[in-house]
C-alpha cells in the first residue's frame, strides 16, 4: 500500500507542535489512530509507527509533545515531562490539539478514532479517555498512569495496557493501582505484563539525535531500568494492532 506523509504544525501547550501525518492509499474516509510518543519526544522511530499503521489502512498522526524537540538528556527530559504528568489538564490539551488535527483530515472517519501511546503518550491517551472523548480504543505501553478519582468512569472504550515485569518506573504497586482504577470504573480493560522486560522495552536503542542505532547499543545516557527487548517489542506491537483491528473494524 502506498503511504503519503507530511508534517503538520499547530499550537499546543504554548509551543508549536510538529507532528507527522501518514495517509493510506485511496480516497475514502478511513479509521484513524493517534500515536503518542515516549517522554523524550517524537523521533523517526515513532514516525515510522504511524507509517506502519497507514500501511494497514489507518490514517495515523504521530503527535509531538515538546514543540519539535527530542530530548537526548534524561534529566532535561524529566524536567519537562514530570510537570506534564502531574497536570492532567495540560496532558488533555496536548491530546485535544492533536486530535483536532487528526479529525480535520478529510481522510479521517471521525467516528472511528483510537489512541495509542508509549509512556507520556500513553498517559495522554488515557487522559483523553477520562475526559470522555469518544474514542474507539486506547492502548498504552509503559504509561499506566492513574487519574483523578472517579474520572475513569468516563472512558467510553476498551483499554489495553502493556508493561515490562522488570520496569522500575511502573512497578507492581503502580500496575495494581491502575488495574483497580479501571476495574472500579467498569472499564473494559486488559493488562499484559511482559516477562523480563524493562521500561521502554518497545523502543530500539537510539543515537543522541533520536535515530535508531545499527549496532544494538545505546548511544545515549539512559535512566536505570530502561532497556530494549526485541521479542516483547514485537509482541506488544502485535497486541496493539490486534486491538485496533477489533475496535476499528
Amino acid at each position: 500500500m502506498t503511504v503519503t506523509t507530511r508534517s503538520v504544525e499547530y499550537p499546543a501547550d504554548g509551543l508549536t507542535m510538529v507532528s507527522h501525518l501518514a495517509l493510506p492509499s485511496g480516497d475514502g474516509p478511513r479509521p484513524a489512530v493517534l500515536v503518542g510518543p515516549e517522554g523524550p519526544g517524537l523521533n523517526a522511530f515513532q514516525r515510522r509507527r504511524a507509517d506502519a499503521l497507514a500501511e494497514l489502512g489507518y490514517v495515523a498522526l504521530a503527535f509531538d509533545i515538546h514543540g519539535g524537540r527530542w530530548f537526548d538528556d534524561p534529566q532535561e527530559m524529566l524536567a519537562r515531562v514530570m510537570p506534564l504528568l502531574g497536570d492532567p489538564e495540560r496532558l488533555r490539551d496536548i491530546g485535544h490539539a492533536a486530535l483536532d488535527v487528526l479529525r480535520a483530515e478529510p481522510r479521517t472517519d471521525p467516528d472511528r478514532v483510537a489512541a495509542i501511546g508509549y509512556g507520556t503518550g500513553g498517559a495522554i491517551g488515557l487522559e483523553l479517555g477520562r475526559a470522555g472523548v469518544p474514542l474507539r480504543a486506547i492502548a498504552t505501553v509503559n504509561g499506566l498512569i492513574t487519574g483523578r478519582p472517579g474520572e475513569a468512569a468516563n472512558i467510553p472504550c476498551p483499554v489495553w495496557a502493556g508493561v515490562g515485569s522488570e520496569d522500575p518506573i511502573q512497578p507492581p504497586a503502580q500496575r495494581e493501582a491502575f488495574a483497580a482504577e479501571m476495574q472500579e470504573a467498569g472499564v473494559d480493560w486488559r493488562l499484559v505484563v511482559y516477562g523480563g522486560a524493562q521500561h521502554a522495552f518497545h523502543h530500539p536503542p537510539t543515537n543522541p539525535d533520536g535515530s535508531v542505532t545499527t549496532d544494538g547499543e545505546y548511544g545515549q545516557a539512559v535512566l536505570p531500568g530502561v532497556g530494549y527487548h526485541a521479542r516483547h517489542a514485537q509482541r506488544a506491537w502485535d497486541d496493539v494492532v490486534g486491538l485496533l483491528a477489533e475496535c476499528l473494524a
